[in-house]
C-alpha cells in the first residue's frame, strides 16, 4: 500500500484571505488553486503546491509545527522577506541541508530549505 502527502493544512484567522494570498502568492509565489464548491464558504485559501489554508475560531498560530517549503533560489527568498519586513532566522542544525525559518502574516512558522 502506497501512501503519499497530499496537502498540509495551516490555521489561519477569519477574514485573512487577502493577507494570506499577498503572503504566499505574492512573496512566497505559491499558485492558488480553486476550492471545490461544497467547500468554498468556509473561507481559507488552497495552493496547487499543497497547501491548504483553512479559517479557524478562534485561531492560534502555530509556532512549532510547520510546512517545510523547498525552493529553487534559498538565498533570494530569504532576502525578498526580509526586503518585506518578514523575519528570517537561519538555522543551520541539519547538516548539508540549508534552511531558514519565517513567520506568516498571522504568526504561523514555515521552513524554507533549499531544493536539494
Amino acid at each position: 500500500m502506497a501512501v503519499r502527502l497530499d496537502h498540509v493544512q495551516v490555521a489561519i484567522p477569519q477574514g485573512g484571505e487577502g493577507q494570506a494570498l499577498d503572503f504566499y502568492e505574492g512573496l512566497l509565489g505559491l499558485t492558488e488553486a480553486e476550492k471545490p464548491d461544497g467547500l468554498r464558504d468556509a473561507g481559507g485559501v488552497w495552493f496547487a503546491e499543497g497547501l491548504h489554508l483553512g479559517v479557524e475560531m478562534p485561531f492560534t498560530a502555530a509556532r512549532r509545527a510547520h510546512p517545510g517549503l523547498a525552493v529553487d533560489d534559498l538565498d533570494g527568498m530569504a532576502g525578498r522577506l526580509e526586503a518585506a519586513g518578514c523575519h528570517v532566522v537561519w538555522d543551520d542544525r541539519w547538516p548539508g541541508v540549508r534552511r531558514f525559518h519565517t513567520f506568516d502574516p498571522f504568526g504561523n512558522r514555515l521552513e524554507l530549505l533549499a531544493v536539494a
